[in-house]
């Protein structure tokens, strides 16, 4: 008698797992459709916005909220806002890329710095072909104040991708693969402040219009997410001897 109670133990935890297992996949397919629903959204509100941009040669809102937002004079703000874009013109974003991705490849995650390059080239390759297809002018300095003229086309922001691209996908890594504490902590914070700061500093610049962000935001969402993918689908193909972040091994059975 004493031994049917481990069993029944067992067949009890057997059955709460194999439940929760089950209740788990309408929860996953529920995720999954919501972020394919918000792919085609952004991929839609892209479009739309391309078609304006392409078709109309300025819209009144983006003076004004460049107007706005170059009227803040709090002290070191431009200086600030200089600083938050500097990371984002060559030379320095090149040795910076090359940098951390060594970094990245130094602590053993060589399929994480592979994909930390793709995240960088692919974002910057899609925003050289969008640039070149729409040919949107620069804002001009008899509009609004231009801190540094620019000579290359405008939409979309090639900032605001590159930083969504790479550091929105070093900011995945993070999530991914450090466990909660301070140093991921300030790793999100950071380099989320940097996605989130370099738009309205490009506009305060008075090198993009406001709309060339959004539509840097939005398809620069996309190339990460597609980037994300490709990580996920490579990580347990390629690499998985590595030191750290292995795939995790398959069952023998």
């Amino acid at each position: 008698m004493p031994d049917k109670v481990p069993d029944e133990n067992i067949k009890e935890a057997a059955h709460l797992s194999a439940r929760d297992e089950c209740a788990s996949v309408p929860v996953l397919r529920y995720r999954a459709a919501l972020v394919h629903i918000a792919l085609v959204l952004l991929a839609g509100a892209f479009a739309v916005l391309t078609f304006y941009v392409k078709t109309m040669p300025s819209f009144a809102i983006d003076l004004q909220i460049t107007k706005a937002i170059q009227l803040i004079n709090f002290p070191f703000f431009a200086s600030f806002m200089r600083l938050v874009s500097w990371p984002g013109f060559v030379p320095q974003s090149v040795i910076i890329t090359a940098l951390v991705i060594l970094l990245i490849y130094s602590f053993g995650l060589q399929w994480e710095s592979v994909m930390a390059f793709v995240a960088a080239s692919f974002s910057t390759g899609i925003n050289l072909m969008v640039k070149d297809l729409i040919q949107r002018p620069r804002p001009t300095s008899n509009l609004i104040n231009v801190f540094a003229k620019l000579t290359d086309s405008s939409f979309p922001s090639g900032h605001v991708m590159f930083y969504i691209g790479f550091y929105g996908f070093i900011g995945f890594l993070a999530f991914s693969l450090i466990k909660p504490s301070l140093i991921r902590s300030f790793l999100l914070a950071f380099f989320g402040g940097l996605v989130v700061l370099i738009g309205a500093s490009r506009i305060y610049l008075g090198q993009h219009w406001a709309s060339d962000v959004l539509g840097a935001y939005l398809l620069g969402s996309l190339t990460l997410e597609a980037c994300i993918q490709i990580y996920l689908w490579g990580k347990t193909r390629f690499f998985v001897h590595q030191p750290m972040a292995a795939a995790e091994p398959q069952s023998d059975a």
